[in-house]
């Protein structure tokens, strides 16, 4: 079966996606435009941290291995590193389908590296991470990061940064499926 088929055939089979474990329906909202991430209950906003910064190149749906932008879209939190260089990083399961089908179209990606990324989004598992499309995306404190440059600049590779203390405070919110929406 070719690709086109089995995203068809994929499409006809599900109705929904699969759906992680949430704590109380509790969900991320990242605004890259103004540089905002809300913790969200529903529609309603539980906690909004301000100013954080994303890729040093902005962000699109359209993303490729070190290109320093942030991928627009909804992802989830797939894993959480405590001992990170980062202070603490919430890892995202980037790439995901809509990724994998984009790049497989503009001929980035080829069929076996669709199926891995459309293998783990459904056995709600961790992407492969060393595809052409990137991998290590997340949400994460500064560590050892200069504040005033946080404050002022986006500096990150594709990732979504807030301070040491905000990355603490989310976390308590947070937990392996939460859902966050990159717009």
């Amino acid at each position: 079966m070719n690709l086109r088929h089995f995203f068809t055939a994929l499409a006809l089979s599900l109705t929904v996606r699969p759906v992680f474990a949430e704590t109380a329906d509790i969900w991320l909202l990242v605004e890259t435009e103004p540089r905002m991430l809300k913790v969200m209950q529903g529609e309603s906003e539980v906690a909004v941290f301000p100013r954080v910064a994303i890729g040093a190149r902005g962000a699109d749906t359209d993303k490729a291995r070190g290109d320093k932008k942030t991928p627009l879209g909804e992802y989830r939190i797939g894993w959480v590193n405590e001992n990170s260089k980062f202070h603490r990083f919430l890892g995202l399961t980037y790439p995901n389908i809509d990724n994998a089908k984009r790049a497989f179209r503009d001929g980035m990606i080829g069929e076996e590296t669709v199926r891995s990324i459309m293998r783990a989004e459904m056995e709600e598992g961790i992407p492969p991470q060393n595809t052409p499309l990137g991998g290590q995306i997340g949400i994460h404190g500064l560590g050892s990061a200069d504040r005033q440059i946080h404050d002022v600049f986006d500096w990150t590779s594709g990732c979504i940064a807030m301070t040491n203390e905000e990355i603490d405070r989310l976390s308590k919110w947070i937990r392996k499926g939460t859902l966050v929406v990159i717009r």
